[in-house]
């Protein structure tokens, strides 16, 4: 059963090694990142799962590792403390598990053993929702790290260039993640999202679906903003 979660942004500018300069203009987000984790130690989960974006659907269990060299960096990092260390041969974390994975090394997670599961865009809602169903059924208290932003159109500048419609798309997101809002998660548009170009609609909505049957939950947003022309939104569920 779902008995935390927390919602994170998952640009590897989270990374302070990869903003370099530009590091201190993300701060608060981490500072929110941080206590959003603190929540979830504080419910005593059996087994956190780390969701985020993916090219597909795929398991990452514990150890595997990540890097972020192809942002330029020599920094590497792998999935919690359990495992041999390698996960699955070949394989490594996606952008969003990795910055998953610095997180929980940066606060120094030792709440509970972690598993990974990345979600693919062409996931459809119902396929989220059945699988954060799968998921909460993993362990008596299971809880979510959900790693995604929000648009990418918030801007000129930004990378998926100025939409209106984007703005609107994040306040809903933010509003539906700060108050446990599962009904409007699961009506989150794929196809706009997909336009928008948004990472966290299918990580959001497995969220949604795993927390079907929970009850209680209620939500706080910690942060919200767009510094780069891209949503990002930091939220617990306890």
């Amino acid at each position: 059963m779902l008995v935390a979660a927390a919602a994170c942004p998952c640009p590897p500018l989270l990374v302070p090694e990869v903003a370099a300069g530009a590091a201190p203009e993300l701060d608060a987000a981490r500072a929110a990142c941080t206590d959003a984790l603190g929540v979830l130690a504080a419910a005593r989960p059996d087994l956190l799962v780390v969701v985020g974006p993916d090219a597909g659907t795929c398991d990452y269990p514990a150890g595997t590792p990540g890097s972020f060299r192809r942002f330029g960096v020599d920094l590497d990092v792998r999935l919690g403390d359990g495992g041999d260390g390698e996960g699955v041969a070949g394989r490594e974390l996606p952008y969003g598990l990795a910055v998953g994975a610095w997180l929980l090394g940066r606060t120094g997670w030792a709440g509970a053993p972690v598993e990974g599961r990345g979600v693919g865009e062409s996931l459809g809602p119902d396929a989220c929702l059945a699988e954060g169903r799968r998921l909460a059924g993993l362990a008596d208290r299971v809880a979510l790290l959900v790693m995604g932003d929000g648009s990418a159109c918030r801007t000129l500048k930004a990378p998926g260039y100025l939409d209106e419609r984007a703005a609107p798309f994040d306040l809903e997101v933010a509003r539906a993640l700060g108050t446990a809002d599962t009904a409007a998660l699961r009506a989150l548009d794929a196809g706009l999202a997909r336009e928008l170009k948004v990472s966290g609609r299918a990580p959001w909505q497995v969220l949604a679906g795993a927390a079907e049957g929970a009850a209680g939950l209620s939500g706080a947003l910690l942060h919200e903003n767009a510094p780069y022309g891209v949503g990002y939104m930091v939220a617990t569920w306890s």
